[in-house]
């Protein structure tokens, strides 16, 4: 692939514990928390074979420092950190860069950011996708992302969808639950 070595780091915040990953073009990959250091690592790891352990550089040290205050509620504005997206479709890097202008406290549907790029809402399942294979979420903020009439839809991340009504939650977004499944008549 020729791409350049990566490196990663595992760190805890309010959260959890997340990892991050950059070559030196810019940072490569984005781990939500987990419950631990080891599998957070374990995650990392399986999408990226081969990176090394390695001391944050100045970029990474900030991006940390911003990650680290996002997890405990602090507004927290991530669109100039510095991605290396390497070999990802160029749609995707379109969608990509879409989703990033979504601010702080603010949330879209995949409709909406098709449209933003010009094409019709049959592609918002395109949208549904790059989100889904976002390799480095919360810096491109895919959990303000949502699926139409503002209902969470899907997040890959672990926690699933909670953790995204989570995060949205940390931003000051409330987003409404599913409805219960009926559980028993009420008479």
């Amino acid at each position: 692939m020729g791409r350049t070595p990566q490196h990663y780091f595992i760190f805890e915040t309010a959260g959890g514990f997340c990892g991050i990953a950059w070559s030196d073009v810019g940072i490569t990959r984005f781990q939500l928390p987990t419950r631990s250091a080891a599998a957070t690592e374990r995650i990392l790891l399986r999408r990226m074979p081969g990176a090394e352990p390695g001391a944050p550089t100045p970029e990474v040290v900030e991006a940390v420092a911003a990650v680290k205050r996002y997890f405990v509620g602090e507004e927290t504005d991530f669109s100039s950190v510095k991605l290396d997206l390497g070999d990802q479709d160029a749609f995707f890097k379109q969608i990509y860069a879409a989703a990033r202008r979504v601010g702080w406290g603010q949330t879209t549907t995949y409709g909406s950011l098709a449209k933003e790029l010009g094409v019709g809402p049959e592609v918002a399942r395109d949208v549904g996708q790059a989100m889904a294979k976002n390799p480095v979420a919360l810096i491109i903020p895919c959990h303000r992302v949502l699926a139409a009439g503002g209902k969470v839809g899907g997040f890959s991340a672990p926690g699933g969808s909670a953790a995204k009504t989570r995060m949205l939650e940390l931003e000051g977004v409330h987003v409404e639950p599913p409805p219960p499944a009926q559980r028993s008549f009420q008479f």
